[in-house]
């Protein structure tokens, strides 16, 4: 049996397109968006449509990468585009190519449902990580 650490070079060696800390932002991701669904929306289930306290929380591929954008905004700010491109993170696409290599070592699991494709085209980079700005007007006036 490969260990986690081997699995995780080999894919590193095997599938050279991203960095080792893209991987682990996706972990991490996946943490944000279970520890702030009210931003994220609300998860599904792996093995019925019935809620349950124990059951284990399933995201789509769409709400993962949603949790993606929040997470990186989170953690870089404006820098947040550049700093995933330099993981060679450049369309949402990649976060799928992320997950099924992880699935593909066993690192993650998927459901029966889930698609690679779930994450094509869920944003535009260049549009996703712009700087919001809200104006705030005193109705008072």
């Amino acid at each position: 049996m490969t260990s986690p650490l081997k699995a995780m070079r080999d894919l590193l060696r095997d599938d050279p397109r991203y960095k080792l800390e893209a991987y682990q932002f996706i972990r991490e991701s996946l943490q944000y968006a279970h520890d702030n669904l009210d931003r994220i929306g609300p998860l599904g289930y792996c093995h019925s449509d019935e809620p349950d306290i124990e059951a284990p929380r399933h995201l789509t591929g769409q709400q993962l990468c949603e949790a993606c954008r929040l997470y990186a905004i989170d953690q870089y700010g404006y820098l947040a585009r550049m700093v995933l491109g330099r993981w060679g993170l450049h369309c949402t696409g990649d976060f799928g190519e992320l997950v099924y290599n992880l699935i593909r070592i066993e690192q993650m699991r998927k459901s029966a449902s889930d698609r690679r494709e779930d994450f094509d085209n869920v944003y535009a980079f260049d549009e996703a990580f712009q700087p919001q700005f809200e104006l705030v007007t005193d109705e008072a006036e």
